[in-house]
């Protein structure tokens, strides 16, 4: 459980993020040991069949990086007429979020235990994904590390690729060199534009996150960046 990452998962040389070993609660191991047989989907080199996975043809949302989840559990919540994938990698995480499916009674909800950049080179049909939610990934503050960082070219583009016509890619960071720097990234991925005319409105529908919190204790500015998928006559 501690290294949930097969061994022979793809030795990608620059990782966007660092797997900690974090001590997970007695709940936390006890719903991941129970329910991610049910509601987690393996690692695979084919193709997802949403219909199958959902038993419906509703629009899905990938969340990339969801942390302890609460917030994508009450989005889900929220939307039932939506289907949300959730990406995340440390195991206490998926423990919690798990939960959060069994406790709210989610049918809406699936998680990929892996890095989230094989998951949509690998596992995500193009122009297939209604949205993408970031919502506070590692800044990488350093300059040495903006290498590392989740929203840059390529990946914006790998992002554009996967999105459907109208689709939405939606950031949000307490970091703003990281949202300036990414606003350029996005700004320069052929197959977006910006719903805004620089960073985005709050979205009010957001609930907000544990990270979120703690950047306005510390009192650093939240940060919003919207990017729609350009529709065929508008490229």
């Amino acid at each position: 459980m501690e290294n949930p990452l097969p061994e022979n998962s793809f030795q990608r040389v620059i990782k966007t993020y660092v797997l900690r070993a974090g001590r997970m609660t007695a709940a936390q191991r006890r719903d991941y040991e129970e329910l991610s047989k049910i509601w987690c989907i393996p690692f695979e080199m084919k193709k997802l069949n949403y219909a199958e996975i959902f038993g419906n043809t509703n629009p899905v949302t990938v969340e990339i990086g969801f942390g302890m989840g609460t917030a994508t559990a009450l989005i889900a919540e929220a939307n039932p007429d939506m289907n949300y994938i959730g990406i995340e990698v440390h195991t206490p995480g998926v423990g919690k979020l798990l939960g959060e499916i069994r406790s709210r009674n989610l049918k809406n909800l699936y998680i990929i235990q892996f890095d989230a950049l094989d998951v949509l080179e690998q596992m995500i049909t193009d122009g297939s994904v209604a949205a993408f939610h970031v919502f506070f990934p590692d800044p990488w503050p350093k300059k040495k590390h903006h290498k590392r960082r989740l929203v840059k070219r390529p990946n914006t583009e790998l992002f554009a690729r996967k999105l459907s016509e109208g689709g939405y890619f939606y950031m949000v960071t307490d970091w703003k060199e990281y949202a300036e720097f990414a606003l350029e990234e996005l700004k320069e991925t052929a197959g977006l534009e910006n719903k805004y005319s620089l960073f985005a409105e709050h979205q009010s529908w957001r609930p907000e996150t544990k990270f979120e919190a703690k950047g306005i204790a510390a009192e650093r500015e939240i940060t919003e960046l919207m990017f729609l998928k350009k529709t065929l006559g508008n490229s």
